[in-house]
């Protein structure tokens, strides 16, 4: 069984995104450590890549701080090194396809197994495509995270099916960001997910706010937040450990109720 489901084994699952190397990956260490002790269930990592097209402002400004400053998938790795020596959190990356494709996919993922990633969100791959990478997750164990999106529509159920570790439901069109209001019938869609499968469903995109989390978490197994983050981090820069635990407690706190 994955790893990944362990996070949602007490109650509804707070995942939170950040940045790798943003402001530095000594830093994004600390971050990660401290949500985790605030917490979070699972945390994604980003990896800094120069065209995140699903990505808001908020992120890109993040991917080109985390780029600049020397941010690269051998020193990520490392980081995760030292991360997994210091807590059992599922982690999962979030890429898009061409770090892993210039990496080599047998490469990635076998170093995703030993450095302890439990996962991978790629965005920009097509459903139909998923085959390509799929003998290299099998081989190493680390699941390919699926999303479902509102145009996802005839396909959930067959997206669904074969999902692993979680489904990432996206409760908005367009890119990445924080939003008064999420106006998407995630319901019904999470409904249609739950129905292919078993597989926790936690829905991203656009949630920042205590009642927001409330909201969605009474619908789904968790909640993924991410510019909100990213943006605390953008703020305080490196002394960011603390506001984003304050943070997360309060998150987690309101879909633990």
């Amino acid at each position: 069984m994955s790893k990944i489901k362990n996070a949602f084994d007490h109650g509804k699952a707070f995942i939170g995104f950040l940045t790798a190397g943003d402001p530095s990956l000594d830093k994004t260490k600390e971050f990660i450590l401290s949500m985790a002790d605030a917490g979070a269930d699972l945390i994604e990592i980003g990896i800094p890549f120069s065209d995140p097209i699903a990505e808001g402002e908020v992120i890109q400004k993040a991917n080109l701080r985390a780029l600049s400053a020397g941010t690269n998938l051998p020193k990520i790795f490392e980081m995760v090194k030292e991360v997994r020596m210091k807590t059992k959190i599922p982690l999962v990356f979030l890429t898009y396809l061409n770090p892993v494709f210039t990496y080599g996919y047998d490469h990635f993922f076998k170093d995703c197994s030993e450095t302890g990633v439990d996962g991978v969100i790629i965005p920009d791959l097509p459903y139909e495509e998923k085959g390509e990478l799929q003998p290299f997750s099998d081989k190493y164990k680390v699941d390919i995270i699926s999303l479902i999106a509102p145009t996802s529509e005839a396909r959930i159920a067959q997206i669904a099916s074969g999902a692993k570790g979680f489904v990432y439901c996206v409760s908005s069109m367009g890119v990445t960001g924080v939003r008064q209001e999420i106006k998407t019938d995630i319901p019904s869609i999470v409904k249609a997910i739950r129905s292919a499968t078993n597989t926790p469903v936690a829905v991203g995109f656009g949630i920042s706010t205590p009642q927001q989390a409330l909201e969605i978490g009474q619908f789904s197994d968790g909640i993924i937040v991410g510019s909100a983050i990213v943006k605390l981090i953008e703020e305080h820069r490196e002394a960011s450990a603390r506001p984003l635990a304050d943070y997360v407690k309060k998150m987690k706190q309101s879909i633990s109720v």
